[in-house]
């Protein structure tokens, strides 16, 4: 008789495995993770992704305001004047890029001669739009100011000479009116549509996120830096330091949050750098307290004890041996504190005191469009506010998530699979 070898797989029981294996359960958290990492990549991937390349989605067409979503116009783009500022990908990721064109919306055109003419979109019925003409040469070159353009009329195959950074080039005219066809005359789709300046929806909403995120990411790491250093001093030395730092957390405590957040803000200026402080400054309180509580128990475990005996410095007992076992705790008002400075940072970009124009902000969006809800536009306002309420949403998501899988009494009848 022949006996197999049966392979057992060992798989790791750490407390951080049974938590993530416990968090994996959970579908809505799962979901709401889903959306913050979609939105996270939106955020990183920033300007290589959307439809308006310019910095912050800035480009401004006024005769296209408050077009419907979905809504597609011819746009002629006419080779700018200048030389282009090379510009790497990941530059162009962060910042954007400067577009070499500059685009004019087209309801119609035609070409006579040398030129082409093109009637300005205005979206009026007749549309009755402004006659624009360009010659041919100067859409599809940046040809400098003052360059001579001259015609050779008596050749059959029209062609003419351009001079151009003291290059010598010809081309005939039925060839440059295929490029311009072929190339200058686009059809741009706006999915969400524009805003009251004509700019693209759907790219300022996604380069808000990445405004949202790292207004509620950096508030986050200085709250908890300063929660996590207060609340373990005060926890682990007590008396008179503990006295004072909760003297602290009382009156910070008292304040209305956003009230005092306005008010560092006022003081600081108007940006998104000092929303950054004013956010992180007003939300290391809930962090301080409950680290403060935590290392106040732990402070009596025997392996404390054992430090102190072994004559064990303080800050390396706080650092290395307590603070370790209260980021369980740390981690879930984390989630909850992101949320909470994503509300905040919307709720001071729609007052006027976050980001300022014309930065892409959820908050200022709402404000701006926000007398539309009445009418049939509401939409306008409605999407940002939709986003806002979606991240948020995720995060808390998260947040709960956390809290019951770190949870290690609570019962768990269903195998960790």
């Amino acid at each position: 008789m022949i006996f197999k070898k049966k392979h057992i797989s060992t798989e790791s029981n750490s407390l951080s495995a049974l938590t993530w294996k416990r968090f994996k359960r959970n579908k809505l958290a799962m979901f709401g993770l889903g959306i913050i990492i979609f939105c996270a990549l939106i955020s990183i991937l920033g300007y290589v992704i959307t439809p308006d390349e310019t910095p912050y989605a800035n480009d401004q067409k006024p005769e296209l305001h408050i077009l419907h979503p979905g809504f597609q116009v011819k746009m002629l783009l006419v080779k700018r004047n200048e030389n282009p500022v090379p510009v790497s990908f990941f530059e162009k990721m962060l910042f954007g890029e400067k577009s070499s064109f500059t685009s004019y919306s087209s309801f119609a055109y035609h070409f006579k001669s040398d030129s082409i003419y093109v009637e300005e979109f205005t979206g009026n019925s007749p549309n009755k739009g402004e006659m624009l003409r360009f010659n041919i040469a100067q859409v599809v070159y940046a040809i400098e100011p003052g360059t001579k353009i001259t015609y050779d009329t008596i050749k059959k195959e029209c062609q003419f000479y351009l001079f151009n950074q003291n290059r010598l080039s010809h081309e005939s005219l039925g060839d440059l009116r295929s490029k311009i066809s072929a190339n200058h005359l686009v059809n741009k789709t706006f999915v969400l549509g524009t805003d009251l300046l004509g700019r693209d929806l759907l790219s300022r909403l996604m380069i808000g996120t990445r405004i949202s995120l790292t207004v509620g990411l950096i508030s986050v790491i200085i709250s908890i830096f300063i929660g996590i250093l207060l609340g373990s001093l005060a926890g682990y030395f007590r008396g008179l330091v503990d006295d004072l730092i909760m003297w602290l957390i009382n009156v910070v405590w008292s304040i209305p949050t956003l009230l005092l957040v306005i008010a560092i803000t006022l003081v600081l200026g108007k940006g998104v750098t000092q929303v950054f402080i004013a956010v992180g400054l007003t939300m290391w309180v809930e962090v301080a307290r409950i680290v403060r509580g935590q290392v106040m128990s732990i402070r009596e475990k025997e392996f404390v004890e054992a430090g102190r005996a072994l004559g064990y410095q303080n800050s390396r007992i706080i650092f290395r041996h307590i603070l370790p076992n209260v980021l369980g705790p740390v981690v879930v008002i984390a989630a909850g504190n992101f949320a909470s400075a994503i509300l905040m940072e919307a709720g001071l970009s729609f007052l006027g005191l976050g980001a300022q124009p014309p930065i892409p902000s959820w908050g200022e969006m709402t404000n701006a469009h926000h007398g539309y809800i009445l009418m049939d536009k509401a939409y306008l306002a409605f999407i940002p506010g939709m986003a806002i309420m979606l991240l948020v949403l995720a995060f808390m998501l998260v947040g709960n998530g956390l809290r019951d899988a770190m949870d290690t009494r609570a019962i768990d009848d269903k195998p960790l699979v």
